[in-house]
C-alpha cells in the first residue's frame, strides 16, 4: 500500500471573514445588533427610520407608504380611546412597541413564521435596549404587553381593510372583530403621510410623553 503523499508548505486554511453586525445611524451612532447598548439609541434615528419602513410590504393604497411610524401612532390613539386611564409610561411603551424595526425592518408575519425564532431573539435584544434608553423596563409587564397586542390587532384590522385590500371577513379571521373608533381617528391616521410628517409627529409625541 502506498503511503499518502506529504504536501510540504501547504497554505493554511483561510479564516472566515468577520461579519459586520452593526449599523451606522445618521446621528453618527453605531448600533450593534448582537449587543445593543441603550447609549447608542437615539430618538431621531428611530423616528427617521420608522417613517421610512413600510407596513404591509408597501402593498397599501395612497401616494405615500403607510409607515411603521404612522402605525405606532395609530396604535397609541386606539389604545387611548379604549383605555382612558393609561399613564404616560404605558403610552410610551405603546409608541415604542415596534421601535426595533428602525434597525431590522418590518417583516410580514408569514415570513416571520418561516424563519422561526432567530428574528425574535435579535428583535427582543434591540427592544430591551430601546426600553432602557427611554426609562422603561427591558421586559414589559404582561398586562402592558396584552394591551399593546390588542391595540396592535385593532390597528391591523383597520389598516388591512382601509389600505391593504383585505375583505372584512378576511380581516376578522386574522385580526379579530372590528374595533370601535372615532371618525377623527380614521380621518387623521388612515391616510398615509409623507415620511417627514410621520417622523416629526412620532418624535414630538415621544418627547411630549417624556416631558410629562
Amino acid at each position: 500500500m502506498k503511503k499518502p503523499a506529504i504536501v510540504k508548505n501547504a497554505a493554511p486554511a483561510p479564516r472566515a471573514k468577520s461579519v459586520r453586525a452593526w449599523q451606522r445611524m445618521l446621528s453618527g451612532r453605531r448600533l450593534d445588533l448582537l449587543d445593543p447598548s441603550p447609549l447608542d439609541v437615539e430618538l431621531e434615528d428611530i423616528a427617521h427610520g420608522l417613517a421610512r419602513v413600510a407596513r404591509w410590504n408597501g402593498q397599501t393604497k395612497g401616494a405615500h407608504i403607510f409607515s411603521v411610524a404612522q402605525h405606532v401612532l395609530l396604535v397609541e390613539a386606539l389604545a387611548r380611546a379604549q383605555s382612558a386611564d393609561l399613564d404616560d409610561r404605558m403610552r410610551l411603551a405603546i409608541l415604542l412597541h415596534d421601535a426595533a424595526e428602525y434597525v431590522i425592518g418590518d417583516m410580514i408575519s408569514p415570513f416571520k413564521a418561516v424563519i422561526g425564532d432567530s428574528y425574535k431573539v435579535v428583535e427582543n435584544r434591540l427592544l430591551g435596549a430601546i426600553h432602557l434608553r427611554f426609562g422603561l423596563p427591558p421586559k414589559l409587564p404582561e398586562s402592558w404587553t396584552k394591551l399593546i397586542k390588542a391595540a396592535d390587532r385593532n390597528a391591523a384590522y383597520l389598516e388591512s381593510t382601509r389600505l391593504a385590500g383585505f375583505e372584512e371577513a378576511e380581516a376578522r379571521k386574522f385580526f379579530g372583530p372590528p374595533p370601535k373608533y372615532s371618525a377623527a381617528i380614521e380621518r387623521d391616521y388612515l391616510t398615509p403621510w409623507p415620511a417627514s410628517t410621520a417622523a416629526k409627529r412620532l418624535a414630538e409625541r415621544v418627547e411630549k410623553l417624556q416631558r410629562n
